[in-house]
């Protein structure tokens, strides 16, 4: 049975990492308090929040409506490890980038593809995280390609793929990369099993796929 004091400090916790600016925990006030529902991560971050708001996070995530109510309810919950009252539920998945030069990376992801900088991190920068509507991308400095170029291209090691809805918008999305001069390392062609996709080429080498449906 969980512990209310443990609690307590999951909530603490998640509050410190609001405080601190901590950016995954965004998608975890987002998908667990309606109110935030519809707010980026930078509005969620800047945005006010107290304890109060965070003992409701852990609340919900326990199935309840609030910490009063997780407080009552607590002594019901059953005494099982491995019972909980709600399923588990992945809200995002980042993939992550190796690059060389994290400002040259910055700029072809907001100038080229329509990106803007989430975030940044370290001085000089070492790490940084792009984004468009719902796709997330990190992006981490090393000092040489960790994936050998030629078994890359040769197998078509993906670095990232992303998604559109509808097969209009996957042909207007390539028409605004090549207007844009971006380097492709697949044009943009239908698939036997039913999508039209196309390959990006950054200035890493990474190969970002671009997909939708062909119809």
């Amino acid at each position: 049975m969980p512990n209310l004091e443990n609690l307590r400090k999951q909530a603490k916790l998640i509050l410190r990492w609001h405080r601190d600016r901590y950016y995954p925990v965004a998608a975890q006030i987002r998908s667990g308090l309606p109110r935030f529902s519809q707010m980026t991560d930078p509005d969620i971050l800047a945005h006010s929040f107290r304890l109060s708001d965070a003992q409701e996070l852990v609340a919900r995530q326990h199935g309840f409506e609030s910490w009063q109510a997780l407080k009552m309810g607590l002594p019901t919950m059953p005494d099982h490890a491995d019972t909980t009252t709600t399923a588990v539920v992945i809200t995002a998945a980042e993939p992550q980038l190796f690059v060389v030069d994290i400002k040259a990376s910055c700029d072809f992801f907001t100038g080229k593809l329509g990106f803007s900088i989430v975030f940044t991190y370290g001085e000089p920068p070492f790490y940084a995280q792009v984004a468009r509507d719902a796709a997330r991308i990190n992006l981490r400095c090393v000092a040489r390609p960790p994936i050998d170029p030629e078994l890359r291209d040769r197998e078509e090691l993906l670095a990232a793929s992303l998604t559109v809805a509808t097969a209009e918008e996957i042909k207007k999305l390539f028409l605004a990369y090549q207007s844009a001069g971006v380097t492709f390392f697949q044009m943009l062609r239908r698939e036997p099993w039913g999508a039209r996709d196309f390959i990006v080429k950054d200035p890493d080498g990474n190969l970002l796929l671009f997909a939708g449906p062909a119809e």
